[in-house]
């Protein structure tokens, strides 16, 4: 117990300084940039008398490196700071938007296991037949194809010509979306307010963009699934069992697969940075109103503050998610010791 307590501290203590060179960098990237707050706000034929006094309200018209430590100083005190937009705090901005990055991400991350991880294990199980290369060929043409390709081309599918599901959006028109304001995550709000036709609603809203990021991250799943499988299916336990008259399919599915999920949960903690990284071309392409598309906004408008804070926000959540994985792994595997 000692060891696991002295291992999240550990990582605890070193996600701090990983979380301040990735706000140096993300500093001084956005001050390089082209543009500035005050041209995004005032527009381009705004008096220069006018400009400045902004940029003094602001504090843009300080050395960068003064604006950096001010900066540092407010992080380390836990505040985010203001928009330099809109007249709201960075915090207040991005708790109205970070719900529903979550609910897509877990969702997109249902869907990725739930094609990639059954996909793996049969194709370990028929290994060199058709099944096998037809599933290795998606996997890898799945891997490759841009996110938000697959986003158009399932809209154009199943939206456009099927109608099956809405194009874009979180909900429908007649949905009031002062509803969901218990959690934010309207999946679960739905579900507290025992509200069927909403939960509906809400879940044919979000079944495009999670199934597409699922389909994309699900070629990662497979090819680690089966090479996986097939270590493990050479292992002397399966060979007794199957000695014993163990049916194949419980051989493979019951013992085979739950010996060879151990490094599949260690590369769900690393998918889902690459999860997050999706989300944002995802919610770009369906519309979706979480911190991918927030983010995208406020780089139009050079929101230093939002900017910053929303790349913090992923930063810890991408920590946190490790750290639970890590624990995860030692709690499946009791090989493992802190």
């Amino acid at each position: 117990m000692k060891g696991l307590i002295r291992y999240i501290i550990t990582r605890i203590a070193l996600t701090i300084p990983m979380v301040f060179v990735l706000l140096t960098i993300v500093f001084v990237v956005l001050r390089v940039m082209p543009g500035d707050p005050v041209s995004a706000l005032l527009g381009a034929h705004a008096p220069q008398a006018v400009i400045d006094q902004k940029k003094e309200e602001l504090g843009l018209n300080k050395p960068i490196y003064v604006q950096y430590v001010n900066y540092i100083g407010q992080i380390s005190r836990f505040d985010l700071g203001n928009s330099m937009v809109l007249k709201q705090t960075v915090w207040s901005t991005i708790k109205d938007k970070l719900p529903a990055t979550i609910e897509l991400t877990l969702f997109g991350m249902f869907f990725t296991l739930l094609i990639g991880v059954p996909l793996g294990a049969f194709a370990a199980r028929n290994r060199r037949s058709p099944a096998d290369f037809g599933i290795r060929i998606f996997g890898n043409v799945a891997y490759c194809i841009p996110v938000y390709w697959m986003g158009l081309m399932l809209q154009l599918v199943f939206a456009v010509w099927l109608h099956w599901f809405p194009v874009a959006g979180r909900t429908g028109a007649r949905v009031v979306i002062s509803s969901f304001s218990t959690t934010g995550f309207y999946v679960l709000d739905a579900i507290i307010a025992g509200n069927i036709p909403v939960l509906l609603d809400v879940l044919d809203h979000l079944f495009l963009p999670a199934i597409t990021l699922g389909i994309v991250l699900s070629g990662v799943f497979i090819r680690l699934t089966r090479a996986n499988m097939l270590d493990t299916l050479k292992a002397d336990f399966i060979l007794a069992a199957h000695a014993r008259g163990v049916p194949d399919r419980f051989v493979t599915y019951r013992h085979g697969l739950k010996n060879a999920f151990v490094p599949i949960l260690t590369m769900l903690g690393l998918q889902f940075a690459i999860l997050l990284s999706g989300a944002i071309l995802t919610e770009t392409t369906f519309s979706w109103p979480g911190m991918g598309r927030l983010l995208v906004e406020r780089i139009y408008l050079r929101d230093y503050p939002v900017v910053q804070g929303v790349i913090v926000i992923f930063a810890v959540m991408v920590s946190v998610i490790s750290l639970i994985v890590d624990l995860l792994y030692a709690l499946i595997d009791p090989r493992v010791k802190y």
